[in-house]
């Protein structure tokens, strides 16, 4: 019976995926809005203000010391991810969590590893105001960018008014809404096209929808279920041996009100949103959409390379942990499910014209 409805579930999400898939418009630039993307009424799309956020997305003032943008932790080449096992940070300090790929941000019901927010407005302000990320004091950067005459001409046009932070954060949002994965070798399969994935992706989707499970948290137009697993990742031992780490580990347990957080020693996950014991070391399911630009992997960059995933969740995931069974793949099993993953579920390229900074 629980197999049966496991069954209907992933072919619901699958189902999900082709429908949503086909209102994609195949010819469209990746900044006209896509008709099927969620977006909140509040901040409607239109193309100057995509354009206003993508070019606020690229500029460095958006960093105490003008070094960083939003881009140098989200490159577009690495399917805006920065390749590092914990995400860039300010100097002088340490990140403690790696950078998430941007890509089908719009579609997530919770964003950050712990979800601690819900939309990409209440997202945006977050890494800019950061200590250990951009560091900018948003009074300072509405100052910035009110002496801007074109900044001030374009909120002024889409806006219609001043410059705020608020605002900022609406144009950035609206922009990383248009960072859509679509017409993937998957996406085609589903549609009728049985050439778009080489036998060996096939085998691994079959493995995918059945023995590997994935398809059990990963399903849908994201290939993810929004959910918080605590699968016991290891702790990353250059990340923990680092003072810099700690302290920015402890700092955000302060500010999330965890009472021990002197003494806090390894990621508590979502468990500092929501003091529930269940959500010790739970993190988020990631999209699975771009996955093979998107290395290192997990919350912590633990793991460098896929063949390092996929024997991990084999093995039935991190010690102890109550989520994961092992899955018994086989090495052939394992190379048919890494085909499928790095060959089925890359889009295609985001032509995105890197805008002048005014």
């Amino acid at each position: 019976m629980l197999k049966n409805r496991i069954r209907s579930v992933i072919a619901i999400g699958l189902i999900t995926l082709l429908v949503l898939v086909f209102t994609f418009p195949a010819s469209a630039g990746h900044l006209e809005p896509f008709k099927s993307v969620p977006v909140p009424k509040k901040n409607p799309q239109t193309p100057e203000k995509i354009e206003l956020g993508k070019k606020l997305f690229f500029d460095r003032r958006l960093s105490g010391d003008g070094t960083m943008s939003c881009a140098t932790c989200h490159m577009p080449e690495l399917a805006f991810t920065d390749g590092q096992d914990i995400s860039l940070s300010y100097p002088t300090t340490k990140n403690w969590r790696n950078s998430p790929s941007l890509i089908n941000v719009a579609f997530y019901k919770f964003l950050f590893h712990d979800g601690r927010v819900k939309t990409l407005e209440d997202q945006a302000l977050f890494p800019i105001m950061s200590a250990f990320e951009m560091n900018k004091n948003l009074d300072y950067l509405e100052e910035q960018i009110r002496v801007v005459p074109e900044y001030v001409d374009s909120f002024k046009k889409v806006f219609g008014g001043d410059v705020t932070r608020e605002k900022i954060a609406m144009a950035i949002a609206a922009f990383e809404r248009t960072l859509i994965s679509i017409n993937s070798p998957l996406d085609k399969y589903l549609k009728g096209d049985r050439n778009a994935l080489s036998e060996e992706a096939k085998k691994g989707f079959e493995l995918f929808k059945g023995k590997g499970k994935c398809a059990d948290c990963h399903h849908g137009v994201n290939l993810s279920d929004d959910k918080f697993y605590a699968l016991n990742v290891p702790e990353n031992p250059a990340l923990m041996n680092d003072p810099r780490v700690t302290a920015t580990m402890r700092f955000v347990a302060k500010v999330y009100h965890y009472k021990d957080y002197r003494n806090l020693a390894e990621d508590p996950g979502r468990y500092l949103i929501t003091k529930d014991k269940k959500d010790w070391k739970a993190f988020r399911t990631p999209t699975l959409r771009e996955i093979a630009k998107t290395a290192p992997y997990m919350h912590n960059g633990i793991f460098n390379t896929l063949d390092e995933v996929i024997e991990f969740f084999n093995d039935g995931g991190g010690k102890g942990n109550k989520a994961l069974k092992p899955l018994g793949l086989s090495a052939e099993e394992k190379k048919s499910l890494k085909a499928f993953l790095t060959e089925a579920l890359a889009g295609e390229e985001i032509n995105l014209k890197y805008p002048e900074i005014p």
